[in-house]
Formats: structure tokens, sequence, C-alpha cells
């Protein structure tokens, strides 16, 4: 069958380290280290998005040349020193929504340099869905994603066998398309599923 989906907000990053447009250069890159990420998004003063400042932002406007590499001196003035946050941002972000599939999320970022995005609802900036969020899913383990499907089937009064191997799900018990299409609903909601496959077909 063919494999379950997600939703961003089932991955995402909550709550999401943010910064102001008129913070400086040095107090961005302050953040994205002791927070370890590669990018935050930028806020105005109601708190709404207006870009995303990453690391290759701030690495391209201070990582300035080494004038020993050089036979004539490279002019350096203080300006460079004095940008804010709203110098370099990426004013045009590409962002998501929660209710997004994790798939098309994942399609924007291996199809560009991107490595996270901002996760919006209604102008305000909700959380960040990463590469990183996505590796972090795909490599859950197979028997925590066992024991939540087999806790689910149980809530609605089901025990049917689960085996996940690599993220593989194969279940045994449901005897009818009703309780197969009950199965399937349930084992989609776990984040790590990556497909579905039923023992037996529908009696």
């Amino acid at each position: 069958m063919k494999g379950p989906t997600m939703l961003v907000l089932e991955v995402m990053s909550s709550p999401v380290v943010t910064v102001r447009t008129d913070a400086s250069l040095k107090a961005a890159i302050a953040l994205l280290e002791r927070h370890d990420v590669s990018a935050m998004p930028v806020v105005n003063m109601d708190g709404q998005i207006v870009g995303v400042v990453s690391e290759a932002d701030v690495i391209r406007e201070l990582v300035v040349p080494d004038q020993r590499t050089f036979e004539s001196p490279v002019p350096m003035t203080a300006a460079l020193f004095a940008q804010s946050v709203a110098d370099v941002m990426t004013t045009h972000p590409i962002t998501v929504t929660p209710e997004t599939d994790l798939a098309v999320a994942t399609e924007l970022m291996t199809s560009s340099a991107i490595k996270s995005l901002p996760v919006v609802d209604q102008g305000r900036v909700v959380g960040m869905v990463s590469r990183r969020d996505v590796i972090r899913v795909l490599a859950k383990p197979d028997e925590l994603i066992e024991g939540e499907i087999d806790d689910l089937f149980r809530q609605v009064g089901h025990d049917w066998l689960v085996d996940v191997t690599d993220g593989l799900v194969a279940v045994d018990g449901p005897t009818g398309a009703s309780e197969q299409r009950l199965a399937e609903a349930l084992a989609r909601t776990v984040p790590g599923v990556v497909a579905l496959r039923f023992e037996r077909g529908p009696i």
C-alpha cells in the first residue's frame, strides 16, 4: 500500500527562535550558535514574518578577506560591521503551513539550497521544519513505532498484530475492508512509518 503521509505540524520544531529586523548581525550570530539552528525567521514589531536570515547570510557579510593573501590592501569600512539583520536577510522567504504535507515541504528543501522552512499560520511563525527534522522522524526506532501503533489499536478495542521492519508496518488481524481502512488510518498518524501492508487481504 502507498506509504503513509505526515503533516508539517507533526515534525516541526516549536517554539521557534526568531530575530527582529533591527537586530545586529552579531546578535543574530549569537542566536544561531546558541540554539544550534541554521536559519531564523525575521519578524517585525507586530510579530509578522518579513524574512529569513541564515548562516550563509551572516557568514557572507562578516567573514572578510585576509589581507595577507592580497598584494594590495583590500579596503575595509566600519560600515560593514554596523549592518543589521534587515540588510542581509532574504525578504521573500518560502514558507509552509502546519497543515502542509511533509512530502511537499521536503520537496521544497531538497530541490533547493534551503535547509529549513518557516511554518506560518496567519502571518505568524509557529515553528520551523528542517531537513534534520525529517531525518529525525525517518530514524525513529522500529520498536517505538510498533509500540505507538499497538497502543492506538488497543485504544479502539483491537488486538491486531503489528510488526515493523525499517519503517515498514505489517499488520495482521483486520478481517474486512472497513477494519483495514481503520488500521491504516491509525497507523498513518504515527511519524516514522514508511509504508504499510496487511498480511492478508479483505475477506
